[in-house]
Formats: structure tokens, C-alpha cells, sequence
């Protein structure tokens, strides 16, 4: 296989059987541009807002967040564990993954991206792997963390398709459904497929919108976590944009404050209701110690009307964070937020205050109840009592 560095990039939105051209993308001199088609700028919709307003000619970004592209096109990329095993598969055929420009991997990921939007010409690479599940591509996964067995890396690059995050996942159909599930790292307690189970109950139980969710069993004990995608329904693709590409705050580099996410939200939604949707979940990260709480992990969905909505919550999880911190801060914490935080940032985002300290007294009641819910879930004594100790702080 050879680099073809297609140039120009089509994007394409798949709408009621059909795929609308969008736009444009082309690299020139180190700097990438993007045109709307006549077609698209007639349908009203807009797709980034902020960053990317609708609006005829050419368009750069003007940072370099996303070696620079805009932010709409790069949450089409994966990251972490998805970007590894890419970039591993392009060297092992004698491609030096820095020759890459962005638009090369929008390219590779062509129409397997996470959201709606696909990217045409489609250059991803013949992929020789055997249809396994999830027993083998967790044991798969592990080993080839620890060794990089090369003998792996088909199995694993076509499970994973284009999705986000440091951890390793599969994409996987379970019963006409379109799950994600996650696998163990290296660095992730034995058990961690219970907690994040555990915390997916303790934020239903808190009134969270969030995903389906089950726990799949395993042979060797615990289970793998899994959630059913929310990018895709009845076997359509929904447009999603992540807070950071929305914004260009880059996930890397903690910089948000949930001050901002809020302001957002109701910039873009226009609907007091999902500003307290996200509000909840504010609250849910600061008081159940979920400190991985950076910008890719918030994310909005537009429907066919060119409505927006907050996405279900995900990645909610015990995390103890950058240097004991918050990804995102609030009100300028990080380190200790408090309930007095949640109401003042209530207070200056208008939402009721009796409505804002129902939602955090519900949420408050649901993390207290994370011994029992833990214990039921099966999550190991050591990690249930080491995350007792730390909420019981909150």
C-alpha cells in the first residue's frame, strides 16, 4: 500500500436513504480549507455552529487545535487506542505515520467514523481478520499491550473501527443493536468492567440521560461494560459533535471550566431543559469523583430538523484525575468542588434554585447508595471500599 494523500476530501451526510455532499476539504502548503456545497448551504443546517458557521467560500481554521482542521471534522478521528493500532497497521506496511496529513486519515476512516459524516475518497487499508468475540479480543487486547503482537493487530484494528479513548474497544452488533465495548488496560484495576457497571446503575439510579448499558459476562469472572451507541438508530447514523470540537478546547490540555460547558449548552440547544440535563450530569461528575472529565467526554446530537440535544452521558467512571484534579473545573475549582459550587454555577446559568438542589440531592442520594449498588454488582471489596472512602468526602 502507498500514501495517495487524496486531495481533495468529500464530505458526505448519509439523509433519508441518501448521502448530501456537504463540502469540500483540500490541503495546500500545510494548510487545509474547506468549502460548503451549494446543495448543503440551502438546507439551513449547521453542523458546527461556533467554529463553522454556514456560509458560502472558502473557510480555515484559525488555530492549529486539530493540526488544523476544524473541529466538526476531527471528532470523525479516533484517538488513543484507535489511533495506535491505525498507525501501527500503516507502518507495518511500510508507511511512516507522520507522512500522514489530517485529511489522509479522514480518508483511512472513510465511512466508519464515529457520528454521521463520511469522507470520501475511501483509502482504508485490506484488513485480514477472523469475526471474534469479545472473550478473544479482550485476551487479544491485553497481550497486545503488553507485547504488541503483530498476530493481533487485524483483529483488534477491525473490532475497533474509529472509536475514541485511551482504553481499548470493540464495535460490535449484539442482537441488531450497535454496542461499544470496553476492555481492560494494562493500567485498569482487574475489576474495572464491574466498577464502571457499578457507576452506570449509581447514575440511572441519579436521574442521568444515558445510553443502554449492560454487563456482559466473561468466562475468567467480572464482565465487559458495554453501552449501546447513541450515533446510531434503527440503522441510521445521527450527527454528533463533541464539546471540544465544538469549541476546539483540546482534550490533551485541561482548560474548560463547566462555567463554559454551560454556556454552551445553552447556546446551542436553546432549550432550558437540557441545560438542566447537563447540569445533572455536572453534578454526577463532581460528586461521584468521575475527575476524567474532559471536553471529548460531553457531546451534543442533531437531528433531522437541525436540532440540537445533549448526548447521553458516557465514560462515567471512578477516576482520580490529572494530578488529583478535574479535567474541567467549576466556578475555578478543581481540586475540591463542593455542593456549593453546583448551586453557585446553577445560580449563574438561571436554573431554579429549588429545581438545582432537587437535582443534586437526587444524584447525592444515588452516590450514597454506591456500597450496595458496588456490592451487587460484584465490584472486588478492595476497589468498592477504596471508592467508598472517596465519595463519602463529598
Amino acid at each position: 500500500m502507498k500514501v495517495t494523500h487524496p486531495n481533495p476530501v468529500n464530505v458526505f451526510l448519509p439523509l433519508n436513504q441518501k448521502k448530501i455532499l456537504v463540502g469540500t476539504l483540500a490541503y495546500k502548503n500545510r494548510r487545509i480549507y474547506f468549502e460548503y456545497s451549494e446543495e448543503f448551504l440551502k438546507t439551513g443546517w449547521e453542523l458546527s455552529p461556533y467554529k463553522l458557521p454556514l456560509k458560502s467560500g472558502l473557510h480555515e481554521s484559525k488555530d492549529n487545535t486539530f493540526e488544523g482542521l476544524f473541529g466538526l471534522f476531527n471528532d470523525s478521528l479516533p484517538d488513543g487506542w484507535g489511533r495506535l493500532l491505525i498507525d501501527r497497521k500503516l507502518a507495518s506496511l511500510g508507511i511512516n505515520p507522520i507522512d500522514l496529513t489530517p485529511l489522509d486519515r479522514l480518508s483511512l476512516i472513510g465511512d466508519q467514523g464515529m457520528g454521521a459524516l463520511e469522507y470520501y475518497p475511501i483509502t482504508t487499508p485490506e484488513i485480514e481478520a477472523h469475526v471474534k468475540g469479545m472473550e478473544e479480543l479482550a485476551e487479544e487486547a491485553l497481550i497486545y499491550q503488553q507485547k504488541e503482537e503483530s498476530l493481533y493487530l487485524d483483529d483488534l484494528l477491525l473490532a475497533n473501527g474509529s472509536s475514541a479513548g485511551a482504553r481499548p474497544k470493540a464495535l460490535l452488533n449484539i442482537d441488531q443493536e450497535e454496542w461499544i465495548i470496553k476492555f481492560r488496560s494494562i493500567i485498569d484495576p482487574t475489576d474495572i468492567g464491574l466498577i464502571e457497571w457499578a457507576y452506570h446503575l449509581m447514575a440511572k439510579q441519579g436521574g442521568l440521560r444515558l445510553p443502554k448499558g449492560n454487563l456482559f459476562p466473561s468466562r475468567k469472572g467480572g464482565g465487559f461494560f458495554g453501552t449501546r451507541r447513541f450515533d446510531r438508530k434503527d440503522n441510521h447514523k445521527i450527527h454528533m459533535h463533541t464539546l471540544s470540537g465544538l469549541l476546539h478546547a483540546d482534550h490533551r490540555c485541561p482548560s474548560l471550566d463547566y462555567d463554559s460547558i454551560l454556556q454552551a449548552t445553552k447556546w446551542l440547544t436553546k432549550n432550558p431543559h437540557e441545560t438542566e440535563v447537563q447540569f445533572r450530569a455536572i453534578a454526577f461528575n463532581i460528586l461521584s469523583h468521575n475527575r476524567d472529565d474532559h471536553s471529548k467526554n460531553f457531546s451534543f446530537l442533531m437531528d433531522e430538523k437541525g436540532s440540537w440535544t445533549v448526548s447521553p452521558a458516557y465514560d462515567l467512571t471512578y477516576s482520580s484525575g490529572p494530578a488529583g484534579e478535574h479535567c474541567t473545573m467549576i466556578l475555578g475549582e478543581g481540586k475540591n468542588p463542593t455542593k456549593n459550587h453546583l448551586l453557585a454555577l446553577a445560580k449563574k446559568h438561571e436554573i431554579h434554585s429549588k429545581t438545582a438542589k432537587n437535582i443534586i440531592d437526587e444524584v447525592q442520594e444515588a452516590v450514597c447508595s454506591w456500597k450496595t449498588i458496588a456490592k451487587n454488582a460484584g465490584v472486588t471489596p478492595s476497589s468498592l471500599a477504596m471508592i467508598e472512602k472517596t465519595l463519602s468526602k463529598n
